[in-house]
């Protein structure tokens, strides 16, 4: 399957409005387009440290920055975006076949991941010459 880096969306996620305070709800399959095998998140980021750097063969994963904010850098191998996540009610869809950095935490900030699959090593492409043949390999098919 070729993907690119327009394929990697912004979803709003449902956001119920309380004098009390604010609840965002996610659900699997419902507004988020897979079933949810996996939760993790982020957080106590040193300044200038960046996180990612890999992308998966099979595994989509929705990105919450659910406080404070970071950039997602995303790379196709042809095409590169960056995306500005800083709202806990969206959520950046990210497809199979994309390398993507996590950077420029604020302070404070928690990225909370929503993974289509479980754990799994083989799944994960860790270094980006590896990435771009896999990326060639795909788009010749």
């Amino acid at each position: 399957m070729k993907s690119s880096v327009y394929d990697c969306v912004i979803l709003p996620l449902n956001k119920i409005h309380n004098r009390a305070g604010n609840i965002t709800i996610v659900e699997g399959q419902a507004n988020v387009p897979f079933e949810v095998k996996r939760i993790y998140y982020l957080y106590d980021i040193p300044g200038g440290e960046n996180r990612g750097g890999h992308a998966h063969k099979e595994l989509q994963q929705l990105i919450v920055a659910a406080s404070g904010s970071f950039d997602v850098l995303l790379d196709d191998g042809i095409n590169k975006k960056v995306v500005t996540l800083n709202r806990p009610d969206y959520g950046l869809m990210v497809v199979p076949g994309i390398w993507r950095e996590l950077m420029e935490f604020s302070s404070g900030a928690i990225s909370l991941v929503l993974a289509s699959l479980y754990y799994d090593e083989a799944d994960y492409i860790r270094d980006y010459n590896v990435f771009l043949k896999f990326k060639r390999r795909k788009n010749e098919k």
